[in-house]
């Protein structure tokens, strides 16, 4: 299997867990009673997780030379993944799984779009052509369709 059609596949795989995640927090929430304390717990295991993950390999991590070189939105992605958590646990049980991945891969798609066409956070440029603009409008067409307004 060649490393392209690899990443698709667990790319594929990784946006099928967004729903489930959602759907086990939500959960957790109802026993929590909180959607920050469920968040809180999504992420303390984890990180766990990734911890566990770090000590197997036997990964060393330069913490130190890592934060004074790396640019400060270098540091933000945990507080957007908790953002994305959060908003998942409060939206999968009102809106369902189907509308809910459907709003959120809009929303990736369209700040994807940007993000490439002016070759944001490291990105390489790939220009907004119209075939792209057509396939985004088609999302929103597809949110559309899946929420049934």
């Amino acid at each position: 299997m060649t490393t392209q059609v690899l990443l698709i596949a667990l790319s594929v795989a990784a946006g099928m867990t967004a729903p489930v995640q959602a759907a086990i927090n939500a959960h957790l929430r109802t026993f929590l009673l909180s959607a920050y304390a469920a968040s809180f717990i999504s992420f303390v295991v984890g990180t766990l997780a990734l911890a566990a993950l770090l000590l197997a390999r036997r990964e060393a991590v330069p913490f130190a030379t890592a934060f004074a070189a790396a640019p400060w939105w270098a540091w933000s992605g945990g507080i957007i993944g908790a953002f994305f958590v959060t908003v998942s646990i409060v939206a999968a049980p009102k809106l369902g799984a189907a509308t809910m991945m459907a709003l959120f891969v809009t929303g990736q798609m369209l700040a994807g779009l940007v993000m490439d066409h002016y070759a944001l956070l490291g990105f390489p440029h790939v220009p907004a052509t119209p075939m792209r603009i057509v396939g985004a409008v088609l999302l929103v067409a597809g949110v559309i369709l899946i929420r049934g307004f």
